[in-house]
């Protein structure tokens, strides 16, 4: 049904008299009946608008109650239609009923007769749209959890929380993290889970085209606006309409792509690359980087204006270094993907396989795991798969922690202020400028202090 309460019909007559009657007696029966005086009205009125009911006369000059019947069914097959004449013949009613209608009633007709058909319109027709939109719900939940991302740690399930609880709004999203570590997963799964999982996911690398190409493709362009353009070409925010859009690495754009990418989420529209007219556009927008935008910000290469308008919701991904216990889990669902593609059965790790798996740092994340276990099902011939499938790097020791288990006997002071800095940073999965905080001094002061202990910034 429409989003109003009272069921919504659109009663259509060329007799103002009845049109009249009708109305105030709808309308007394808790319905919210709209009038239509002729075919021609009725039909400007399915156009204009949407029913949950539509209560027609058949016999009528230019356009019948059949045509409007026609008509209505076209533009929603599950609204209901009701006939009216007071000439019923049989083969006008075997004609409605095979158009569609819901019933065909005879004039003149008792009021009551009326309106318990109505109300049996009203409720085929929510049950109709209960069922559409539950089938709707479920092929959506299917889709989403084909596609959810994998993990068990309580890091990881955190993550999920926070996207299953905003994937139903339209905020803008920012998901940030280092490289591989599931960014656009994550903005899928948040698609899937959206009202506009039907409509088109489209995504792009900010950081891999050149400005004047990003642009283009992100905008569109207008013929002859540049040397090349020899038509018009709709960018990928016009292809995204209705659906979602991801700007995976956003933290690579200049300051001129940035500014118009504001305009896109103040306006919600869009000014092709050449061309004058604004475009209006209906798109919600998800962008990632692996970058400190705030630290971005400070050195001028991102604009803090248009980071507010990102950062609307952020969901941060930790590296899966410190996600361990996904290891496993992600490890299954990669050698069970491996298999389905070459239609194998599955192969398995030994468990020296997998305790390397689980003692390597993973600088690639996720997308290196899956990487380095396509590698090993592809060298092993056996179905499990030991240690010298593994590439060679994995033999190297998990990476030490920035704070020893054994600090050195009397430290200096120097050495103890440069484990807790380094204890903190740690702690805040690198984030120099949450580091900052929790240190309580300025991000600069941090900066220097980790240039003079020899820390990469």
């Amino acid at each position: 049904m429409t989003d109003t309460s009272l069921p919504t019909i659109l009663i259509v007559d060329d007799e103002t008299g009845i049109l009249e009657t009708l109305e105030i007696l709808l309308r007394s029966e808790g319905f919210a009946p709209r009038v239509a005086h002729g075919g021609r009205a009725g039909l400007e009125a399915l156009e204009c608008g949407d029913h949950d009911i539509v209560l027609t006369d058949v016999r009528m000059p230019q356009v019948t109650g059949v045509e409007i019947l026609a008509a209505a069914r076209r533009k929603d097959p599950d609204v209901p239609v009701i006939l009216m004449t007071a000439q019923a013949t049989l083969q006008t009613a075997v004609q409605a009923v095979n158009e569609g209608a819901f019933y065909y009633i005879q004039k003149p007709f008792r009021n009551d007769e009326l309106v318990a058909i109505l109300r049996r319109a009203a409720e085929n027709r929510h049950l109709r749209v209960e069922n559409t939109t539950l089938k709707k719900e479920i092929r959506r939940r299917d889709r989403a959890a084909e596609g959810a991302p994998i993990g068990v740690s309580k890091k990881w399930l955190e993550v999920v929380r926070m996207a299953e609880a905003v994937a139903a709004t339209e905020s803008t999203v920012l998901v940030t993290g280092e490289s591989g570590t599931g960014k656009e997963v994550v903005a899928r799964y948040l698609h899937d889970l959206s009202a506009r999982a039907d409509g088109a996911f489209l995504s792009i690398n900010c950081g891999a085209l050149p400005e004047g190409l990003l642009e283009s493709e992100l905008f569109g362009h207008v013929k002859g606006s540049f040397t090349g353009a020899t038509k018009d070409k709709s960018g990928l925010f016009t292809a995204a309409n209705g659906g979602t859009f991801f700007l995976d690495e956003i933290g690579e754009t200049t300051q001129a792509t940035q500014v118009k990418l504001l305009r896109v989420l103040q306006q919600r529209e869009i000014i092709p690359v050449g061309a004058t007219d604004a475009v209006p556009i209906d798109v919600r927008i998800i962008a990632a980087t692996n970058r400190d935008l705030e630290e971005e910000i400070k050195r001028g290469s991102f604009r803090r204006d248009l980071f507010y308008r990102l950062n609307v919701i952020a969901i941060h991904l930790p590296p899966l270094r410190d996600r361990r216990d996904d290891i496993p889990v992600l490890a299954e669902a990669f050698l069970q993907g491996a298999a389905s593609q070459r239609g194998e059965a599955p192969k398995r790790l030994s468990e020296d396989a997998l305790e390397m798996l689980m003692e390597y740092a993973w600088p690639g994340n996720v997308r290196e795991l899956e990487n380095a276990l396509e590698r090993a099902v592809i060298l092993s011939a056996g179905p499990v798969i030991g240690v010298t499938a593994l590439p060679e790097r994995l033999a190297e020791r998990r990476a030490e922690p920035l704070v020893a288990e054994r600090p050195t006997p009397n430290p200096t002071l120097e050495t103890i202020e440069r484990a807790y800095i380094l204890w903190v940073l740690q702690s805040e999965q690198g984030n120099k400028t949450r580091a900052a905080e929790t240190l309580g001094i300025d991000p600069s002061t941090l900066h220097r202090k980790l240039a003079r202990y020899g820390v990469e910034t």
